[in-house]
């Protein structure tokens, strides 16, 4: 059954009737109504998931009233409904923020099937707006910045992912955010009032891992004095991160293969395995595809974790991130260290604009600390920013240059995550079809490619 309400304005009585009828048979509630002042009360009343506008309204352009709709509630998709030959004024539109249009006389398949593409993208902005909230309310510190369509892609995907039960793979660099990705996944599924347990697999011997895993019986060992309960079982009902699963031994790999699979595991030195119910998270810096092939990696235990990949970009690929984690940072500094900075000189953001970043945001953030710890103005100058770092000597690109690069990375990322499906990938980037294959064309950029067999 199709939820969602939706407002419909023609000053066309026939033709606002024969939408509501569409719409209501398919059970999605309607107002609709000829009048442009009567639609805004509607919407300052109520809340709605869609309005379809017509572009010629009696007193109202259909895109001023799209405008006044979105000044109270900025959200809502809106499609619009035009007449034949009216491209200039659809393409205006479209420009001013209308979701798409339909041209009469329309078909009723095609209402429903832009209908249902619509309130699919408004489910999805709310669905990233509430983690973000989540992350916003219980991880203050630690927001997810994605001003980049970069980051805006993987916050997509976790809010697709996140109310699943499967497992996850996070690949990315050190420090680009991967266990609050792994947060984000854990705050945004239906497991989130309960654990969150995180273990940093590269952080302890693979006698200690086992045990912090599994746990122990007592007298398994020299020393086990008493029974201990492992993360597994910590985990329960819960979800259970495990960074840097690269850096476990073949014989305990073998060991979480079977607790992956089976959910259930031998604590060391029990008899009984111990079942449990656990979403797993899995995160590595490293190419597990080589570390398989070069046989440090059990393909089949790969094959188990590699379910759906999020792949973090790095920070000197999203760069437009640096100002607002900046900003961010700051925030949160000036309080920890009792000083009231406001910002950096723009010689100051140019230098963090210029540097490659090996140690990506941990880096980043480092590095704000320590100038706000050193400054003693209200303002943070280029002499505080990376001192003992030499910055890269790449030159900035012309615009063109550096648009055409963006739209290229941008086209791939977004064929990436439709498997190269050509009408979803031009929703996704708000293009026509038409336009979309243009953009394709200009980059020689074959939508084959992204296709999985």
């Amino acid at each position: 059954m199709n939820s969602g309400k939706i407002l419909v304005v023609d000053d066309d009585s026939n033709v606002l009737e024969v939408i509501k009828m569409s719409l209501e048979s398919k059970n999605y509630k309607v107002i609709a109504t000829t009048e442009e002042e009567h639609a805004l009360e509607a919407v300052r009343e109520q809340a709605f998931d869609l309005s379809i506008i017509d572009l010629q309204l009696t007193n109202l352009s259909g895109i001023s009233l799209m405008e006044a709709v979105h000044q109270i509630s900025p959200d809502v998709p809106v499609i619009i409904l035009t007449a034949y030959g009216s491209i200039e004024s659809t393409v205006e539109a479209m420009k001013k923020g209308a979701y798409g249009y339909l041209t009469k006389p329309f078909d009723h398949h095609k209402l429903l099937f832009q209908v249902e593409k619509a309130l699919e993208k408004r489910r999805l902005t709310s669905e990233i707006k509430r983690l973000k909230g989540f992350l916003n309310e219980q991880y203050d510190f630690a927001n997810i910045v994605a001003k980049s369509e970069k980051m805006k892609m993987v916050l997509m995907q976790v809010s697709l992912v996140a109310k699943t039960e499967s497992t996850v793979y996070i690949h990315g660099e050190s420090g680009t955010g991967k266990e609050l990705v792994a947060k984000a996944l854990h705050l945004g599924s239906s497991r989130k009032e309960k654990p969150f347990i995180t273990i940093n697999c590269a952080a302890l011997t693979e006698t200690l891992l086992e045990s912090e895993l599994f746990g122990y019986e007592k007298g398994s060992f020299t020393g086990a004095l008493q029974s201990k309960k492992g993360l597994f079982l910590r985990a329960d009902g819960g979800t259970l991160f495990l960074d840097e699963i690269a850096s476990m031994s073949s014989a305990l790999q073998a060991k979480m293969l079977r607790g992956l699979q089976e959910q259930q595991f031998y604590p060391v030195g029990g008899k009984e395995p111990v079942e449990v119910d656990v979403r797993f998270i899995v995160a590595t810096n490293k190419d597990l595809q080589k570390e398989v092939k070069e046989g440090r990696f059990r393909e089949d235990l790969f094959y188990r974790i590699h379910v759906i990949p999020i792949n973090l970009p790095t920070l000197r690929e999203r760069k437009e991130d640096i100002p607002p984690l900046v900003d961010q940072f700051i925030k949160r500094f000036s309080e920890k260290l009792g000083k009231e900075v406001k910002n950096l000189t723009p010689s100051a953001m140019q230098k963090l604009m210029l540097y490659d970043w090996p140690g990506n945001i941990r880096e980043l953030e480092n590095t704000i600390e320590f100038a706000m710890a050193m400054t003693q103005h209200d303002v943070i100058t280029e002499e505080l920013i990376l001192s003992s770092c030499v910055l890269s000597s790449e030159k900035l690109k012309p615009l063109s240059e550096a648009k055409a690069d963006f739209e290229r990375s941008y086209i791939s990322n977004i064929l990436e995550l439709t498997k190269g499906n050509i009408s979803r990938a031009a929703e996704l980037a708000g293009r026509y079809r038409a336009d979309f294959y243009n953009i394709l064309k200009k980059h020689k950029i074959r939508p084959e490619d992204f296709k999985k067999t």
